[in-house]
């Protein structure tokens, strides 16, 4: 069959619910992912055809993304600051608002020597992302999925970088506070969960249905529990004049502002994400 044809299909069946533009971007990255072929291939080759053997994997995705199963997991790996991440169940797809947060990091530390500790990483995508890019960073990355952390692990591998994977509940540490040591970070950062459960109905489907409600949901009475939790870690291991970075909720940066100051932080700066939401928080530990 044509590839084209193919294409043609995929715009019937999908079109309706992620739109034409984003299911061209779907079938672009199928296409790279499975036949190694990129959109400038199709152009110039209307009439490329594939085999059946070659078809079959088009038309599964296919499937499953009439389900509504995000694109990255159906493919196993998604792209975040220019590097390769594998992508799981077990595992938030990254953001690109955390590639926001992540160039902010390298904005303030590029260059220097520092040790960041990453809490709740997921794919790992912000502690590899700053390993790779800062050259004199050493990296420690939490989180409580041992199946999170056995995906962080393999993405630390395929970027070349070395990233120390800590199993562990901020909530309640065990391991990171001795591996950590008093006052040891130059800069702690973290997405944690931070969705209310009341804020469920703005989710897309695809999210969640998909999407791990470990990493994404906090209870609606106590949705800074994360943040607290941190901040208070923060007291003993982080630098004086070291740097806390978090993603937040964009319904709550007041209420960061508040808890940051709360626990004695200054220069505590709110930002927005390129959709001019609040959505990321810095502050500096008092000396």
């Amino acid at each position: 069959m044509r590839l084209k044809d193919i294409q043609d299909i995929y715009h019937k069946e999908l079109d309706v619910i992620y739109g034409k533009n984003e299911v061209d971007a779907f079938f672009n990255l199928v296409i790279g992912h499975y036949l190694k072929l990129d959109r400038v291939h199709l152009l110039m080759e209307p009439d490329y055809s594939i085999t059946k053997i070659e078809e079959q994997p088009l038309f599964e995705t296919l499937s499953q993304l009439k389900l509504e199963k995000p694109i990255q997991y159906i493919l196993g790996e998604t792209e975040f600051f220019g590097l390769l991440f594998k992508v799981n169940e077990y595992t938030l797809i990254p953001r690109p608002e955390t590639e926001e947060l992540v160039a902010l990091i390298l904005e303030d530390f590029k260059g220097q020597s520092c040790k960041i500790l990453d809490i709740g990483t997921g794919t790992g995508c912000i502690a590899i992302s700053l390993a790779k890019h800062i050259e004199h960073a050493s990296v420690s990355a939490v989180d409580i999925s041992e199946d999170a952390i056995i995906i962080a692990k393999q993405n630390a591998e395929i970027n070349t970088v070395d990233v120390n994977f800590i199993t562990d509940d901020i909530l309640n540490p065990r391991y990171v506070k001795p591996v950590s040591g008093s006052h040891d970070y130059d800069v702690i950062v973290s997405n944690p969960p931070y969705v209310r459960h009341l804020e469920k109905i703005e989710i897309k489907p695809n999210v969640l249905d998909h999407e791990p409600h470990l990493a994404l949901f906090v209870d609606d009475k106590n949705p800074l529990q994360f943040y607290k939790a941190i901040c208070e870690f923060s007291q003993t291991h982080l630098k004086d004049n070291g740097v806390l970075y978090f993603e937040i909720n964009e319904y709550l940066g007041e209420e960061m502002i508040e808890l940051l100051t709360d626990f004695n932080f200054k220069h505590i700066e709110l930002k927005k994400d390129l959709s001019g939401k609040d959505r990321i928080i810095k502050g500096v530990k008092k000396g």
